[in-house]
């Protein structure tokens, strides 16, 4: 996430030359010694060494004596006793907020059976009152035998009061119940969206309680909004949960109006420990160029990115757009979210206003697809340090892969997914194209420069399990000791490097 102001390579490469160093009057507020430093910069290695740091800014990596100048009266002196010193984790892609009010919600991920799932279910409407809402959830039907899609009749009896929404926890199906489709005023005379998809009864063409993707909004705009406090209750937790994992700046991807309001009220009462960059809908460029016109992007705690949009769904879902069908679904390609002409307007009309684009595409076929609108876009509009991202970069086809390093996109992966998404992903698509599935190797060795992050909630927050996944892509199942699809494996210093760097 190279837009994000800590660490910047130019920053930390110049705090290294011990001339600037030796000229520096600045006094540090916190120096570390006696550590082993990791910068990521030279062989990757942690070198025995000393960091000082000022105002929120690395001002000096070295040895004692290149951090003796930066030592004064009021600065704290640490020492390390050998332990790592390195940079906070940056995490590229999460849902934040969400992550917070997940924090407090309906836990579903761990279901490991439908009756385990109905009933956590109805024993969280055990405790609400009449009309309020049960959201969030993150369930995973994977687990259980067979792999049920759950419907509505499995918990409406538990639930006549209350409407429930929860979603699966890659985000791009959600199961709703009759009151949650009363409530939102869905029925089997309601059409299907473009781009979505509602699961009905083949005999009466009723909702069965599954929606996807475009779908989903059908339900989501009868969903009361939290007040305010609410929404900064929820951005505090995600704070607390973040500093004690070490992660110290994110992208917040999909980020509302209201997020970035939360985040505004929490800079200004002092409490944001992490710093933030937001990538708001696609779709409202406009209302995003203006913004930044007239208050600009922000500073170093809370600034707006550039925009977010979608090409496709999940591979989970089986809304991932590929060339070739599914294996397990004869004739079905997946579904685009928007038409193709609509995304590229929409990127070239953010491009000309000189935001950041950064879009969501899981299929080959839709990568394939956005790494084309981004080519025409960039010699349309001439170069420009405009740094397009894909966000999650899945499967991809092998020639599709030298443009991300050729043409300065960079892919935004989520390294967790892999050892997760590796457990059945075989089944959806088949031997051959899972080689160049979360192909780290393939791109890095093809110059792309890799930016790793969680997309907590779907995932944990937790870089450290990001790392793992990356370095060793053990299935969570166990059944891949070696690694799932082994040689796109990565060294413990280029995961590193990508989640703070990258």
């Amino acid at each position: 996430m190279s837009a994000l102001p800590m660490l910047h390579r130019a920053v930390l490469a110049a705090c290294l030359l011990s001339s600037i160093v030796a000229g520096c009057a600045r006094k540090a507020d916190l120096v570390i010694t006696g550590g082993m430093v990791w910068t990521g910069l030279s062989s990757g290695r942690a070198q025995p060494g000393a960091v000082a740091i000022g105002r929120g800014r690395i001002l000096a990596v070295g040895d004692s004596a290149a951090v003796a100048p930066y030592v004064g009266s009021r600065t704290r002196v640490l020492t390390a006793g050998g332990g790592l010193v390195m940079p906070g984790f940056v995490d590229g892609h999460t849902h934040f907020i969400d992550g917070g009010f997940q924090l407090a919600s309906i836990d579903l991920r761990t279901a490991a059976t439908p009756q385990e799932f109905i009933r956590r279910i109805a024993e969280y409407a055990q405790h609400l009152k009449p009309g309020q809402w049960i959201t969030g959830g993150d369930w995973d039907h994977t687990l259980w035998k067979g792999a049920p899609l759950p419907r509505k009749d499995w918990i409406d009896s538990a639930t006549p009061s209350n409407p429930v929404f929860v979603t699966r926890l890659d985000g791009h199906e959600a199961l709703a119940n009759s009151a949650a489709f009363r409530a939102a005023n869905v029925s089997k005379d309601t059409p299907t969206p473009p781009g979505g998809e509602i699961l009905r009864d083949p005999r009466t063409g009723e909702p069965q309680g599954i929606v996807k993707d475009q779908a989903l909004g059908l339900v989501e705009r009868a969903i009361p909004p939290p007040p305010p406090a609410e929404r900064d209750s929820a951005l505090a937790r995600a704070l607390a949960h973040a500093a004690a994992l070490g992660v110290t700046a994110t992208a917040h991807m999909n980020a509302s109006w209201a997020d970035f309001a939360s985040y505004r009220r929490m800079e200004r009462a002092g409490r944001m420990t992490l710093r933030v960059v937001l990538y708001l809908p696609l779709e409202q460029w406009r209302d995003i160029a203006d913004t930044i016109r007239r208050q600009g992007q922000g500073d170093d705690w809370v600034r707006i990115g550039g925009c977010k949009g979608f090409m496709d769904g999940s591979a989970g879902s089986r809304t991932a757009y590929f060339f070739q069908p599914y294996a397990d679904s004869a004739g079905y390609y997946g579904l685009l979210q928007h038409p193709e002409a609509s995304m590229r307007a929409w990127i070239g009309a953010a491009d000309s206003a000189d935001l950041q684009v950064t879009v969501h595409a899981i299929g080959d076929r839709s990568n394939a697809m956005l790494l084309s609108i981004y080519d025409s876009v960039a010699r349309a509009h001439g170069a420009r340090d405009r740094r397009f991202r894909i966000e999650h970069a899945q499967h991809l086809r092998p020639e599709d892969m030298p443009a991300f390093g050729e043409r300065g996109v960079i892919p935004s992966m989520q390294p967790y997914h892999a050892i997760d998404d590796g457990r059945w992903v075989e089944q959806r698509i088949g031997p051959e194209r899972i080689r160049t599935t979360y192909a780290f190797r393939r791109l890095l060795d093809t110059g792309a420069k890799l930016a790793f992050g969680s997309d907590w909630t779907v995932a944990p927050l937790d870089p450290l399990l990001g790392v793992y996944a990356a370095v060793t892509r053990r299935t969570l199942d166990g059944k891949h000791p070696d690694g799932w699809v082994p040689e796109q494996k990565v060294t413990v210093a280029e995961a590193l490097r990508a989640y703070t760097w990258g």
